[in-house]
This record gives structure tokens, C-alpha cells and sequence, in this order.
């Protein structure tokens, strides 16, 4: 089913109660998601202070992480930067944990369970095929929530890196967290994108949804 909505930002309206702002002038106390609602392709960051957005709004943007994430997905031509607003092909930007906290710290335990109810429902109605999480937190919390596959996969991201795991009606694909990313992991990724994408992964994503004790994990 095809959302109606051809709103870009937040487009489904969450309104998380985040105690902290953005930054000391602004009144932006979340970076909530941004891209296609209809999107096939969902890039999932930890938050906004480690992934960038607090001045923006716009996940992934203002932090050289963030830059990376999105340099690549332009390469393999999932966005394009016009402005000062990145325009997204089929792709959905978001965090596991949307709210802006104090520079230099991280959310806690509790902060992270409390805000994953806003995660989640998001993400359930992005109904993505694909899923991207970012660094080993969102990564963890994907594999954990939206497949299989915890017990039996190591968070071990520099082998994770671009590797496809079929999930509860999603494919994963874990991206390192870009500032630890070795010479070869940009090119690792982006080949890895541009060969999901030349595969039928929409019926992929349809055969781990119906097909009983087929093996999840696949290594490409």
C-alpha cells in the first residue's frame, strides 16, 4: 500500500517529546526523517550527534560521517544534492534514536527504549524493503528487532559491511559507521548497493516473508 503523502519531512507527523535542543539558539529538539515515504531503501543512523542534522533537520547532513553516508548513496544513485536539501530516489532517511542530546554525550539505555516507540513506527510505515542501519548501535538494534538473526550473527561490523541478511520481511544491509570505514569499505558499499539493486531483492524480501526455514543469511 502506497502512502499519500508527498511530504518529505516527517511526513508522518511524530512528534517525540525530546527534552534537549538542537543547539543553544535553536528550538529544534529532534531530527526526524526525511525522503520518500515510499521508499524501497531505508538508511537507518544512530543519532543526531553522532550522524549529524541538529542545525539542518535533515539526517546525515552537517557531520562528516554524514557526508559520507550520503556521498555514497549519490554514487549509486539513490540521491542527488541540488540545494541545500538533498533530493532521495526511493530512499528514507531516519534515526533509531531521533532526539538531539547534550554535545558530547549519548542517549542512555532508557533513552534509547523510550524513543523507539516513534523508530518503529516510522519504520513500519516506510514498509521499506531494504533496511541500512548505520554503526554498530543501529545495526544491533536491527538485527535484534527486525530479524532472526542476533544469536547467530557476530556485531562484528567490519564484516557485517555491506553484507545482505534477510530479516522479518526486510533485507539488511549493515554500513560500518563511516569514520572508522578502511580504504576499501566506500568502494565495499557501493558495490555492494549497485548489486542489491540489479537483484530482484523486492522478491527476496517476499520469499523470507513465506518460505519457512530457508537459510537467512546470505554472504555476497
Amino acid at each position: 500500500m502506497e502512502n499519500v503523502t508527498e511530504e518529505v519531512r516527517n511526513p508522518f507527523g511524530m512528534r517525540p517529546p525530546c527534552p534537549h535542543p538542537c543547539s543553544e539558539t535553536g528550538d529544534r529538539h529532534a531530527v526526524l526523517g526525511y525522503g520518500d515515504a515510499n521508499a524501497d531503501f531505508h538508511v537507518i543512523g544512530d543519532h543526531p550527534g553522532v550522524h549529524g542534522g541538529g542545525e539542518t533537520g535533515i539526517p546525515f547532513t552537517g557531520s562528516k560521517a554524514g557526508e559520507r553516508i550520503l556521498d555514497t548513496l549519490e554514487t549509486v544513485g539513490l540521491l542527488r544534492v541540488d540545494s541545500d536539501e538533498p533530493e532521495l530516489a526511493n530512499t528514507y532517511l531516519s534515526y533509531y534514536h531521533c532526539c538531539c542530546v547534550p554535545a558530547g554525550t549519548d542517549p542512555t539505555p532508557e533513552a534509547y527504549r523510550d524513543f523507539e516507540r516513534f523508530f518503529d513506527a516510522e519504520l513500519r510505515a516506510i514498509a521499506a524493503d531494504v533496511l541500512l542501519p548505520v554503526g554498530d548501535i543501529a545495526t544491533g538494534h536491527v538485527l535484534e528487532e527486525y530479524t532472526a538473526q542476533a544469536q547467530r550473527v557476530d556485531l562484528d561490523m567490519a564484516d557485517l559491511h555491506g553484507r545482505q541478511i534477510r530479516g522479518r520481511g526486510f533485507l539488511v544491509m549493515p554500513i560500518r559507521e563511516p569514520l572508522e570505514w578502511e580504504p576499501r569499505d566506500e568502494d565495499r558499499i557501493v558495490e555492494a548497493i549497485q548489486q542489491l539493486r540489479s537483484m530482484d531483492y523486492q522478491q527476496m524480501v517476499d520469499l523470507g516473508r513465506f518460505i519457512p526455514g530457508s537459510d537467512p543469511y546470505f554472504i555476497r
